[in-house]
């Protein structure tokens, strides 16, 4: 029959399912994006467990969206906040999804699993930005079988369940088997580790905050670059610049343009991350957050500008008279002068949306940059370092 678990579950031959013969599993999901994934592969994660689990097994599935890493980045408590909470709510088996970067032992979180209380924490993050929903439904997938599969028992009498399979810890994955404390309700933990876990976290972290949100998100400083590029289309001065320069430095004009708009909103609405401690782990954490926040800034500035130089391209199209344009620069207006005068108006109304980004409020540019679970972490942060 098996030994009774905890909300009515047991232990059929060392398994984990309900009295009911099915087994409860609940993706406790951070709210936004961590959610948005978990919904959608809820919808097929019961009939894939079925096929993978075999032995006629069934699985119930469920999401519940709750920011459990609220004011919390240490994976000891927010292991015992979801124990806390699968207790609560009667489940089999919880799995805990949350898209902030978690630390343990100074390396990068993958997932931490406790066999003996059914639980799976997993950072999406250190699942890289690329195909991010079919590796996270493959790392719950092996989260939760190996969770409900059959526990070897130790030496020393704790059990331990099967170690993860799957991409995400394959040969190619800079993922391997991680430290655990002795107070710790963990027993299997991977993390990812050197040069190539760091890449993989950080293109996840800039996945989070979605950068290609930030193009809608500058709404007024967008607005002050349309109406630069507009005004120097037309502008004389502005023709025989574009003529005279060479691609070297068109290709600078566009490097300095798009880091002064990064720049100033990174200035002007406090983005740069700080830390008090001194500790090399809190400082290398400091740098992954600043990182990201960069990458970020740059993809979206970048997308602004390439729709600058298509808008430009389209004015000057519509506006310019050759005649006008040739008589002005000594230059026939062609097809070459067309993209390059695009090209450098591109710069200069980027640096007149660097301005116009004064006048957004320093919450909106936020919104913009980042997701939301690092939003409400950073506005922790601040109210902790101004108490």
């Amino acid at each position: 029959m098996g030994t009774r678990d905890r909300g009515g579950s047991r232990r059929a031959g060392g398994m984990r399912v309900s009295s009911q013969g099915v087994t409860v599993v609940t993706l406790l999901a951070d709210p936004d994006a961590p959610t948005e994934i978990a919904q959608r592969m809820a919808r097929m994660l019961p009939d894939r467990l079925a096929d993978r689990s075999g032995e006629g097994r069934r699985f119930d599935v469920e999401v519940v969206s709750e920011p459990f890493t609220a004011a919390a980045e240490d994976p000891l408590t927010l292991m015992h906040r979801i124990r806390d909470r699968g207790s609560a709510g009667n489940w089999d088996i919880v799995v805990a999804l949350t898209d902030l970067p978690l630390h343990s032992h100074g390396h990068k979180l993958v997932v931490d699993l406790s066999h003996e209380h059914g639980l799976a924490l997993l950072s999406l993050p250190t699942l890289g930005g690329f195909r991010l929903q079919a590796r996270a439904q493959r790392a719950v997938e092996e989260a939760v079988l190996s969770l409900a599969s059959p526990q070897a028992t130790e030496p020393e009498g704790t059990s331990r369940g099967q170690p993860l399979r799957g991409p995400f810890v394959g040969r190619l994955a800079p993922v391997r088997p991680g430290q655990i404390g002795a107070e710790e309700i963990v027993d299997l933990r991977y993390v990812v580790s050197g040069p190539r876990g760091y890449l993989r976290v950080l293109l996840g972290m800039v996945r989070a905050n979605r950068p290609w949100r930030l193009v809608p998100g500058l709404s007024k400083a967008l607005a002050a670059a349309l109406a630069t590029g507009a005004v120097a289309t037309v502008n004389s001065t502005i023709w025989n610049l574009a003529t005279s320069l060479s691609t070297p430095r068109l290709v600078i004009a566009t490097v300095g343009s798009v880091a002064l708009m990064i720049g100033w909103l990174i200035v002007d609405a406090d983005l740069w991350h700080r830390t008090d401690e001194v500790s090399p782990e809190a400082r290398k954490k400091a740098a992954l957050y600043n990182a990201s926040t960069v990458v970020t800034l740059g993809i979206g500035v970048i997308v602004c500008y390439v729709g600058l130089v298509l808008i430009n391209l389209v004015w000057a199209l519509f506006i310019l008279n050759d005649r006008l344009f040739a008589s002005t620069t000594r230059t026939p207006l062609h097809a070459t002068e067309y993209w390059t005068l695009a090209w450098f108006v591109a710069s200069v109304a980027t640096v007149g949306g660097a301005l116009g980004s004064g006048l957004e409020s320093d919450e909106a540019i936020r919104a913009a940059a980042y997701s939301k679970r690092e939003q409400e972490r950073r506005t922790a942060l601040q109210g902790d370092q101004g108490a």
